[in-house]
């Protein structure tokens, strides 16, 4: 039994839209299908984004409980 997107891990949920990425970029689905696909990729891209929030705001939590560890803003490389 499949489960809901909600109660995947974020490693989950990552391998099920590169599978979904894979199936689309052979361009053999269906139309409909393929939306299907598509529609259920962007849920599980937003719930792979959720996920990361959490986790970061889980480390950034558990930083400013520590006095000794410094905060400062993620810098994303351009």
């Amino acid at each position: 039994m499949a489960r809901k997107p909600a109660e995947l891990d974020f490693e989950t949920t990552l391998l099920q839209l590169e599978n979904i990425v894979s199936r689309l970029e052979t361009g053999d689905l269906p139309l409909e299908d393929a939306l299907k696909e598509f529609e259920n990729g962007v849920k599980l891209a937003k719930l792979g984004q959720e996920r990361l929030q959490q986790a970061e705001q889980h480390i950034q939590i558990l930083l400013q409980k520590s006095d000794n560890a410094p905060l400062a803003d993620y810098q994303a490389e351009e």
